[in-house]
């Protein structure tokens, strides 16, 4: 199973982004949270500045809107250039719609869903999308702890993926660092999302080698 890591700018220095955005280029692709302040009591990037990101990034963007309207603004998101874009399902009316607008446009489709959400409703999707982000902390700030509880959903997921035989991506965001990644990964994942993990190392590189080793240890 190919490992993904996908490191959220999240927890770079803004100051100096061009710079940490090399220090990651081993990565597969940059992670981008994207917050409205109302489906999540936090504010961060909008789709001008992720048009700059794509302009300037060395690796894709794979872009995981945490807003109160995706349909309104998932399809802006892939016309912008992201090579993925994922919205919630919590959020979502009519999650089929979305997520082929956002094919549509070019760019993969992701449904995520909180820690509290059950996946069983969401399985028959599979089709429909590319990939599904299991929360493995609650939706808007980095640096939280890494839910175990959400593990048995996970593998459920991952169950439910190899029955369709489909190539649909498991991807874990929250928490994920050496010690966590191997745990997510024996429950299914295969892309994973680390933001201070990375960043706050001091050689990014040397991270992202011990998070590919460590989830391939686990990798089914």
């Amino acid at each position: 199973m190919a490992i993904r890591i996908h490191p959220s700018i999240l927890a770079a220095d803004f100051l100096r982004l061009g710079d940490e955005l090399a220090r990651v280029a081993d990565a597969d692709m940059i992670h981008v949270d994207v917050m409205d302040y109302h489906f999540v009591p936090n504010l961060s990037f909008g789709l001008p500045v992720v048009e700059r990101l794509v302009a300037g990034s060395p690796l894709p963007l794979d872009v995981h809107l945490m807003v109160d309207d995706p349909a309104r603004w998932a399809g802006d998101y892939a016309e912008a250039g992201a090579h993925s874009v994922t919205f919630h399902a919590e959020a979502a009316a009519d999650p089929v719609d979305i997520a082929r607008g956002i094919r549509r446009r070019g760019a993969r489709a992701g449904l995520a869903i909180k820690p509290g959400t059950p996946i069983e409703p969401y399985l028959p999707l599979l089709d429909e999308v590319d990939m599904v982000l299991v929360m493995t902390v609650e939706p808007g700030f980095g640096g939280q702890s890494f839910l175990a509880s959400t593990m048995p959903k996970l593998r459920r997921l991952r169950e439910a993926v190899d029955a369709t035989g489909l190539d649909v991506w498991v991807q874990v965001d929250g928490g994920i660092n050496e010690d966590t990644i191997g745990e997510a990964a024996d429950a299914g994942a295969n892309t994973f999302v680390a933001g201070s993990s990375v960043f706050g190392a001091e050689h990014a590189g040397d991270q992202l080698a011990l998070l590919r080793a460590r989830a391939a240890q686990h990798a089914h």
